[in-house]
């Protein structure tokens, strides 16, 4: 978190819907302060809430059981919600193992959060989203809800509600030109269905802000925080051609002297369009690479083309923005012979920056459900943030996994050209 600490957005728009809710709520990243615990006392004890929400990655959700727990022990009739990738994936699983949830948020929180608040949690059943218990103990999902958000109806995030925003939140280095900077989602979900990746929050779902939102969101943390440097956290930046060309265009004609990163799929770029972007101050781009063996590609994903992937790279660089390469180590599939040609395939491109994780079989992804056919599968939460060799696929051993990581980053970081991008960078 030392060297990447991007803000609560999900917690921030949440708020910024209950405060237009009439709901007061109050926000302590646990991520950002390592004395969250007495930050969340403090709140506990002064402001007696009704209620605790905790959106958790897999990673971090027996941390929120245990601040569930803490809160309990502090207010015995505080009511808890969870939210997230992690519950929304398991569902009943989650009141069924964890007496300290009350209830669980299935997909987007907003408006059910809103809805389960002002209810007070005495009808629950009425609401869709949601899963609770009855006073017999029966566990009740009530389903989804029809419809999704139409985003340009939502405030901006209440950023103001982070304690030491902007200051205290940073991209990666080498991630940015200028300061402050901070980290923004215009878009919610993605038309794809890649193995690896959760669905079980915005399912197939595919929702965006116009670009007149976009710009004025972007316009008003240029205004209020002094933001300079924008990371766009959509998974498909650019997948609606449209909206990228009529945001550009206001960047181009009412400059707000912002630069930004996003990540796109080669699918949805072209020379054209990313000469317009770099125009409108594109610094960086990254692509999902994945594997640089496309045998093992088109296991995963659609459209498993590394001619297609390279040639996209080569444009991108051309048109004068940075190229980040987005990897993993260990899919299902996986040998030596692979690693060895998502290295080759690498390094032949002119790529900047390049992200290498180790696989992690996540619920809600389509793999989860299979993974222990195709390999050896530790299911330790804790330890499941892609930062660790989880699952090990048939015909590897985790030994084997961890020294070809480290050989793929440190062949990468010996490279000359490598060497001298990053001196560079450092000078500027």
């Amino acid at each position: 978190r030392m060297a990447n600490l991007m803000p609560p957005l999900g917690l921030a728009s949440i708020a910024s819907y209950l405060d237009k809710q009439d709901i007061e709520c109050t926000i302590v990243d646990c991520f950002a302060w390592p004395d969250s615990d007495r930050l969340i006392c403090e709140n506990l004890l002064t402001q007696r809430p009704a209620w605790i929400g905790l959106t958790c990655t897999t990673s971090s959700f027996l941390d929120g059981i245990r601040i569930a727990k803490l809160a309990k022990g502090i207010l015995p009739g505080i009511r808890t919600v969870f939210g997230g990738a992690h519950v929304s994936a398991l569902k009943h699983e989650i009141l069924e193992a964890y007496p300290e949830v009350d209830f669980v948020v299935v997909g987007e929180g907003e408006e059910t959060l809103a809805e389960l608040i002002h209810n007070g949690g005495c009808d629950a059943g009425s609401l869709p989203g949601l899963i609770y218990r009855t006073p017999t103990g029966e566990i009740i999902f009530t389903g989804h809800r029809r419809k999704g958000i139409d985003l340009d109806t939502l405030p901006f995030p209440a950023y103001e509600k982070l304690a030491g925003y902007p200051q205290v939140y940073s991209l990666p280095i080498f991630n940015y030109p200028k300061a402050p900077n901070t980290s923004c989602i215009s878009s919610r979900g993605c038309p794809y269905a890649c193995s690896y990746c959760d669905r079980s929050v915005f399912r197939r779902t595919f929702r965006y802000n116009s670009a007149a939102y976009l710009y004025e969101h972007l316009r008003y943390l240029k205004e209020r925080f002094g933001i300079r440097h924008i990371n766009f956290y959509d998974d498909q930046f650019t997948f609606n051609r449209q909206r990228v060309e009529d945001f550009t265009r206001q960047m181009i004609d009412r400059p707000l002297d912002m630069t930004f990163n996003c990540a796109v799929r080669a699918e949805h770029i072209d020379r054209a369009l990313l000469e317009q972007m770099q125009a409108a101050g594109c610094w960086m781009i990254s692509l999902g690479i994945e594997t640089g063996d496309e045998d093992l590609l088109s296991q995963h994903r659609q459209n498993a083309s590394l001619e297609m992937l390279a040639d996209k790279i080569r444009q991108i660089k051309q048109t004068g923005i940075r190229t980040k390469g987005l990897l993993m180590m260990g899919l299902p599939g996986e040998t030596e012979a692979s690693i060895k040609k998502s290295r080759e395939f690498v390094f032949s491109l002119p790529i900047d920056d390049f992200n290498l994780s180790k696989f992690t079989p996540f619920p809600g992804s389509p793999l989860y459900e299979s993974i222990h056919e195709v390999g050896t599968f530790e299911e330790d939460w804790d330890k499941m943030d892609c930062m660790h060799f989880m699952y090990i696929p048939d015909g590897m051993t985790k030994e084997g996994l961890e020294k070809q990581f480290r050989e793929f980053y440190k062949t990468h970081f010996l490279r000359p050209s490598v060497i001298w991008g990053y001196i560079t960078m450092l000078w500027k």
